[in-house]
């Protein structure tokens, strides 16, 4: 389970250390694809092929909407492996999509982790704390 919020740094080579504690679950790597809001989402490769098995049901979708499902989320992915001190380095177009400059915020998501420019994830912050006790109050109303 990832949780947390952490800030990095990009090094000269554009690589930034993943957190210690969530690197041994990301042995095998991980996949890096634009995120539904203006970040980049990373799953471990199971959660990854879990997805990917989902996805490939579409039961309740037509044909021409699966195309377009596959396309949005394949096309975009990229499998990254963690270097030998524990760093990463997101490729450039997915870096220019979530606007990720010279820092990065980490921020576990359950079950994946998400990539933010710090600009983008305090806004994030905002509309999400809000919405969150709206949610919660919604669900105790249930």
């Amino acid at each position: 389970m990832f949780f947390g919020e952490f800030e990095y740094r990009l090094d000269e080579k554009g690589r930034f250390p993943l957190p210690p504690r969530f690197r041994p679950l990301l042995k095998e790597g991980l996949v890096l694809t634009r995120g539904v809001e203006n970040c980049i989402t990373a799953y471990p490769l199971n959660e990854w092929k879990k997805l990917a098995q989902e996805v490939t049901r579409g039961s309740a979708i037509t044909r021409s909407k699966q195309r377009r499902l596959n396309r949005a989320l394949f096309a975009s992915a990229f499998l990254i492996h963690l270097d030998g001190q524990g760093r990463m380095t997101v490729p450039p177009k997915l870096k220019e999509l979530a606007g990720i400059d010279e820092e990065v915020i980490i921020a576990g998501a359950n079950n994946y982790l998400e990539l933010w420019s710090p600009e983008e994830w305090q806004a994030e912050q905002a509309v999400a704390q809000e919405q969150a006790w709206q949610i919660i109050e919604s669900m105790e109303n249930e």
